[in-house]
C-alpha cells in the first residue's frame, strides 16, 4: 500500500501566515546569522502516540468501511499486536528510540517510501498543477511581458528565502516549521534505477543564479542577476525573453523534456544513458541547478470558456500530450511555471521536497507582484545571449523518447479533470451556521460519494503536522462512523430534518476534532507506518495486522482530497490515487469554492463531471437543510 500513500500526499492545508506578515519585502532585509535555525531549534519533536491509543483509533476509522466479519477479525489481530510484551509493545520501543534519536522520526522515512521509492511517474501520479485566473493577453508579446513579471516576482520573493526574513507562519498561536522554504528552489528530483534522490544547490558555497527558459521543446539558461548580484528588472528579463523565443522558432526539436515524464525506473535507465555523453551532462546538470523553470507553452485548443478550467488543469498537470506541450517540461524540476501564448497561466510542482503552503505563499506573492506598475529604470546594459543547451540524441535516445511520447499520451487520455467554480456559495455559509468550512466541505464530498455508490469508502485528507520540527503530513480521516450516520440519513424520508441536522453537526464536530488530532501529530495512520516501517527495519516477519485485509481497504482511497487555500482565487489539482478513485482538491473563497475533480477513464465506476455535479447537489442539499430547519434558526 506504500505506493498508493505515495500519491496521497495532497498539499498541507492547515496554516495562516500571522496577521503582521503581510508578504511585503522589507526596504532593506538583511540576513540575520542563524535566525532560520534558532527558529527551526525551538520547534517540538514530532511525537510518538501511544499504541493502544492508535489501535483503538484504527478500529474506529474501519468500522463504517469494512463489514462485520473483517472487523470481528482485525479486533482479534489487535488485541494479539499489543499484547504485554509482544510485537507490538517492542516495535513501539523501538519507534521512541529513534524518536529521541533524530530530529524527527519520520521525515526521512517518509521522504524516502512516498516519494523517492515510488516508481510510478511524477506526471499525473504525484505532481500537482495549480491554475491560476487567466490572463487578458492572446500574444507573445503579452506572454513575455507576464513571464518578465512572474520571474521578477519569484526572485523578489527569494530575496526573502536568502535573507531570512520571510514572515513566520503560525497555527493556533504555535510557531511552524519553515524548512520546506527553504528546499523549493534551485532544487530537482533526479532519477535512480530502484531509487530517486532530490538535488538542492541553494545551500552550496556558490548558488546558482540562473534559470531555465523552455520553448517550442527547447531549454536555455537564463541569468536572472546582473554582475552586481542585483536581479535583472522586468524590463531586462523581457528582452531576455524574446531573444529565447526568437532562438527557437523552430518547432521539429526532439522533445528531451518528455523523458522525465516516463515510469520512474524506464526513466533512470534512459538518463544514465543520456548522461554518457559530456554535452548532454552538462545541459542536465544546468536545468537541475536552475533556480526555477519558465514553460513558455504554444497555444493550447480552443474551448468554451466553461471548459477552459478544465484544459488549463490538464495543461498544467501534464500539457496535453506530445502533439501539444508535455515535451516542454522538466517535469523532475521542483518549481516549473507555465505560461501560455493563450493567457493561460500555472505553474506545476514535483511533490517530494515540499508540501502545499510555500507553494502558495509564493503564489500569492508572486501574482500581487505582477499587479504592480513598473518603477524601476532599466539601465542600458548589453546583456550576455541566454545559452542555448544542446543534446546530442543518439538512436537510443530518439528511442526512449518515441516511448515516453506514447506513454504519456496514454497517460493523457485516461485522465479526466473537471474544475468547477460553485459560485452558490464560499466559507460565509458554515461560518453563519458555526461550522468549519473544511469539516462542511468534507461532509458534502462524503454525501456525493455515498449517493453515487451506497457506501462510504477510506478518504484522505492532508493535515500538516509542521507544528513540529521538519513536519510534513498526516492523514484526516473524513469518513467517520458519524459522517457514515449523516449520509444515510440524508435522503431517508423517515428521518426528520432536524435529526438530520443533527447528524450533520455531530459530523463535521468529529471531522473537527480528528483535524485537531491530527496537527498535534496523534493521528493514526504515519504512526502505523512507522511501525509497519520499525518491523522492517528489525528484520522480524511482518505483523499480521499489516497483512489483513481491513488495512488493504483502509489504505485504499477512493477519495483522496486536500484543501488549498491562498489568497489568489486559483485552483490546485492532482491525479487520483487509487484506479478507481478520485482526486479532489479545492480552494474556499468568501463566497465561492474553486474544485477539481479527477478521475480515470480506463475505469467505468468512476467519473469526474458526475462526481463534481453531486458535490454541488450536496453542497446545495446540506444548505437547504440548515436554513429550512427550525433549530438552524435559533
Amino acid at each position: 500500500m506504500l505506493g498508493i500513500l505515495a500519491r496521497t500526499m495532497a498539499k498541507d492545508l492547515w496554516y495562516k501566515v500571522k496577521p503582521c506578515g503581510r508578504l511585503v519585502r522589507p526596504v532593506a532585509p538583511t540576513r540575520i546569522p542563524g535566525r532560520y535555525l534558532s527558529h527551526q531549534e525551538g520547534l517540538p519533536k514530532l511525537p510518538v502516540p501511544s499504541l493502544q491509543q492508535t489501535c483503538e483509533r484504527y478500529l474506529a476509522t474501519l468500522e463504517p468501511i469494512v463489514d462485520e466479519e473483517e472487523l470481528s477479525h482485525t479486533k482479534e489481530l489487535l488485541a494479539e499486536f499489543q499484547k504485554a510484551g509482544g510485537v507490538g509493545e517492542r516495535l513501539q520501543k523501538g519507534l521512541e528510540r529513534r524518536a529521541r534519536k533524530t530530529e524527527n522520526w519520520l521525515s526521512d522515512w517518509w521522504l524516502t517510501t512516498a516519494y523517492l521509492d515510488y516508481r510510478m511517474p511524477v506526471v499525473v501520479h504525484s505532481s500537482p498543477g495549480v491554475v491560476l485566473p487567466r490572463l487578458e493577453f492572446s500574444d507573445r508579446q503579452g506572454q513575455m511581458r507576464f513571464a518578465a513579471k512572474l520571474i521578477a516576482g519569484v526572485l523578489d520573493f527569494k530575496t526573502m528565502i536568502d535573507n531570512e526574513t520571510l514572515p513566520v507562519e503560525y497555527l493556533g498561536g504555535k510557531q511552524l516549521c519553515m524548512n520546506q522554504y527553504y528546499q523549493v528552489l534551485s532544487s530537482c528530483r533526479v532519477p535512480g534505477l530502484k531509487r530517486d534522490s532530490v538535488v538542492n544547490h541553494a545551500h552550496r558555497s556558490r548558488p546558482p543564479t540562473h534559470i531555465t527558459v523552455v520553448h517550442n521543446f527547447q531549454f536555455f539558461v537564463l541569468d536572472v542577476y546582473n554582475s552586481d548580484g542585483t536581479p535583472l528588472t522586468v524590463d531586462q528579463l523581457y528582452m531576455q525573453l524574446e531573444k529565447v523565443w526568437s532562438s527557437s522558432l523552430q518547432t521539429n526539436k526532439e522533445p528531451i523534456g518528455i523523458l522525465t515524464s516516463n515510469q520512474r525506473n524506464s526513466w533512470g535507465k534512459a538518463y544514465n544513458n543520456l548522461i554518457k555523453d559530456k554535452t548532454n551532462k552538462d545541459s542536465v546538470r544546468a536545468i537541475q541547478k536552475s533556480i526555477f523553470t519558465v514553460c513558455l507553452d504554444a497555444p493550447m485548443p480552443c474551448v468554451s470558456d466553461e471548459l477552459y478550467h478544465s484544459r488549463a488543469a490538464v495543461q498544467m498537470l501534464h500539457g496535453g500530450g506530445s502533439r501539444w506541450n508535455s515535451g516542454n517540461r522538466w517535469f523532475d524540476k521542483t518549481l516549473q511555471f507555465i505560461i501560455g501564448e493563450d493567457g493561460s497561466c500555472g505553474l506545476m510542482y514535483e511533490h517530494a521536497p515540499a508540501e502545499g503552503p510555500p507553494i502558495v505563499s509564493l503564489i500569492d506573492h508572486v501574482v500581487e507582484y505582477t499587479k504592480k506598475s513598473e518603477m524601476v529604470r532599466t539601465p542600458m546594459v548589453p546583456l550576455p545571449m541566454p545559452q542555448k543547451l544542446r543534446f546530442n540524441i543518439t538512436p537510443e535516445i530518439k528511442k526512449d523518447i518515441e516511448k515516453a511520447k506514447q506513454n504519456m499520451n496514454i497517460m493523457v487520455h485516461d485522465l479526466d479533470v473537471k474544475v468547477i467554480v460553485f459560485s452558490h456559495f464560499g466559507k460565509n455559509v458554515p461560518k453563519t451556521h458555526k461550522m468549519s468550512p473544511d469539516a462542511f466541505i468534507q461532509m458534502g464530498l462524503q454525501l456525493a460519494y455515498y449517493r453515487m455508490y451506497q457506501r462510504c469508502c477510506a478518504t484522505y485528507e492532508s493535515a500538516s503536522l509542521r507544528m513540529f520540527k521538519l513536519g510534513r503530513t498526516d492523514t484526516i480521516r473524513s469518513c467517520s462512523i458519524d459522517s457514515a450516520n449523516f449520509v444515510k440519513a440524508m435522503d431517508d424520508p423517515a428521518k426528520q430534518k432536524i435529526e438530520k441536522v443533527t447528524l450533520l453537526e455531530k459530523a463535521v464536530k468529529a471531522h473537527r476534532a480528528y483535524t485537531d488530532m491530527a496537527i498535534h501529530g496523534q493521528a493514526i495512520d504515519r504512526h502505523l507506518l512507522g511501525l509497519k516501517l520499525q518491523a522492517i527495519e528489525d528484520l522480524t516477519s511482518m505483523p499480521e495486522i499489516f497483512m489483513d485485509t481491513s488495512y488493504a481497504v483502509a489504505n485504499h482511497y477512493n477519495l483522496s482530497t486536500s484543501q488549498v487555500p491562498a489568497k489568489t482565487d486559483c485552483v490546485m489539482c492532482f491525479g487520483p490515487v487509487a484506479p478507481d478513485g478520485y482526486g479532489v482538491c479545492y480552494n474556499p473563497m468568501a463566497e465561492h469554492i474553486n474544485f477539481a475533480v479527477s478521475a480515470f477513464n480506463s475505469c467505468n465506476e468512476t467519473n469526474a463531471t458526475h462526481m463534481a455535479q453531486r458535490l454541488e447537489e450536496a453542497l446545495l442539499d446540506m444548505r437547504m437543510l440548515l436554513e429550512s430547519t427550525p433549530k438552524a434558526k435559533l
